[in-house]
């Protein structure tokens, strides 16, 4: 167990690290001013930020990803569909309305939309959702067609929403990212694994993704739902962002918050977990107590990790993007950068490619998933900070970034259309709303002013989620291309070979 802590804090060193690196690399530049407070601040947050990422990891590789793949497994080998959806739709409900980075995009609309309502809508979305993506797999269904035709249904609900209340059209977006979560993520992954594992067959592998991207697709629709059902414009007071005068006093009240908010995300999925394992999946005791060690790593590691981005990365991420600003030049390339680094530390990305790698045998390796990834983030960063530079809609990307993503899928092996769409919900987590929004905001305050914020700012998460969908499957076009090339080669070593014998003979 020390071993793969001790793996898991050097695997963490070298994802926050170039996060550090770049900031403290602006700090010794006149575009960016700290103070000393802040820079302690900061320090510590990232110190902290290790040591909660590597907790997390560990946990997730002993709770929550067997646990979604127990259940997975357990219930489709029982060959009980009459259970296994109605417990599917029933933790895709559960595992959201605990999600806390959805609290937090309800509290932006409260004067609009009750949050309870918003909360509980987004739930029941992504708990059809994943029943429609276990129906998916069970049938072996083509994940293409399916994602085209409720993203076709999506654009149309937009388009009628552009015409009543267009401030919902960011917010839409952005909640299918914050739906994905570092506790939903690892758990729905498993959950469609376990459940192809069992079926098994030829596309076993392919067949382990795409449930994740499904279930990013409910809270789109639900609040652009909402959003046409709610008269007049949703209205947004930029926060304090500013680092409290008693931070040991402020750390701890946000820790509380935060452990409430954990307490209660992983106290629904273990409760259900329970009720199975009593009724269906019946474990030994030894799974069982590396389980309940596992959800007390994951515990640790997401309430550390919470707190410590909340506390030190978001205010710093707030100023950095107020006086960056002041240079829209620079704010567009050092938002690329800051793009390719902060989803290294993503704690969710990490389980992602761990299980990519382990499904596909390493024929896609975590090193080209996270090359993938950190150039998709990059650009989605790079394009969002010149969106709030000049002030247009975030439709001018979204439409076609998912006309292209979307067109790719019918060309690429469906194994990548799988995992990239799984991928966009993974990289969307709660260092990109805590950081990486924040940053947008400042950013757009400066150039745009405050009444611009909801319509400029917010949409950073369904960039974030959207790009990785197009490099991922470019890594689809790579393998063709690759595998057509050696096909080549040793077609024309055959041929040249029968040359050679003609002539001697």
């Amino acid at each position: 167990m020390l071993r793969t802590l001790l793996s898991k804090v050097k695997e963490s060193v070298t994802s926050v690290l170039p996060v550090v690196a770049i900031v403290l690399i602006l700090c010794a530049t006149p575009l960016v001013n700290l103070t000393a407070k802040e820079m302690i601040v900061f320090s510590v947050s990232a110190v902290l930020l290790i040591v909660g990422i590597s907790l997390f990891n560990v946990g997730a590789d002993l709770a929550m990803s067997p646990m979604g793949d127990y259940i997975g497994s357990g219930l489709t080998k029982s060959k009980r569909l009459s259970v296994l959806l109605p417990v599917a739709f029933a933790m895709g409900v559960l595992i959201t309305v605990a999600e806390p980075d959805l609290s937090v995009l309800a509290e932006q609309i409260a004067e609009k939309v009750n949050p309870t309502v918003l909360i509980m809508s987004v739930g029941v979305g992504v708990g059809a959702f994943l029943l429609l993506g276990v129906i998916k797999i069970i049938f072996k269904a083509n994940l293409s067609s399916i994602l085209l035709f409720f993203y076709m249904v999506t654009f149309a609900v937009v388009a009628l929403l552009m015409e009543n209340n267009g401030d919902f059209i960011s917010l839409s977006f952005d909640s299918g990212g914050v739906t994905t979560g570092p506790i939903t993520a690892p758990f729905i992954i498993a959950i469609g694994a376990g459940i192809a594992s069992t079926l098994g067959g030829r596309d076993s592998s392919e067949n382990s993704f795409g449930l994740l991207a499904l279930c990013s697709v409910g809270p789109i629709l639900t609040v652009a739902i909402l959003g046409l059902s709610s008269g007049g414009s949703v209205q947004y007071a930029v926060p304090d962002y500013s680092i409290a005068d008693n931070v040991i006093k402020s750390f701890g009240e946000e820790m509380w918050t935060v452990i409430k908010q954990v307490t209660l995300s992983l106290g629904l999925i273990s409760v259900a977990f329970t009720v199975l394992q009593l009724t269906c999946l019946k474990l030994p005791m030894i799974k069982i107590k590396r389980i309940v060690v596992g959800i007390v790593y994951t515990f640790a590691g997401l309430v550390i990790f919470l707190t410590s981005v909340t506390i030190g990365f978001l205010p710093i991420g707030y100023k950095l993007g107020t006086q960056l600003a002041e240079v829209p030049y620079a704010l567009v390339i050092l938002g690329f950068v800051l793009g390719m680094v902060v989803v290294l530390a993503e704690p969710a990305v990490h389980v992602l490619n761990k299980q990519v790698e382990d499904v596909t045998n390493r024929l896609i390796t975590k090193k080209a998933m996270m090359i993938a990834l950190c150039i998709g983030v990059g650009i989605s960063i790079g394009l969002s900070m010149l969106r709030i530079w000049l002030g247009f809609s975030i439709l001018y990307y979204v439409i076609p970034g998912y006309i292209l993503s979307l067109g790719l899928s019918f060309f690429v092996p469906r194994l990548y259309t799988a995992i990239a769409f799984d991928s966009g919900g993974v990289a969307s987590g709660p260092l990109t709303s805590t950081f990486i929004l924040p940053f947008a905001i400042g950013a757009c305050l400066t150039c745009q002013g405050e009444g611009k914020i909801l319509e400029n700012a917010f949409g950073i998460v369904a960039m974030v989620a959207m790009t990785p969908l197009i490099t991922i499957q470019l890594l689809g076009f790579r393998a063709i291309v690759s595998r057509n090339v050696r096909n080549k080669i040793a077609h024309r070593r055959i041929i040249a070979a029968d040359d050679n014998q003609i002539i001697n003979f």
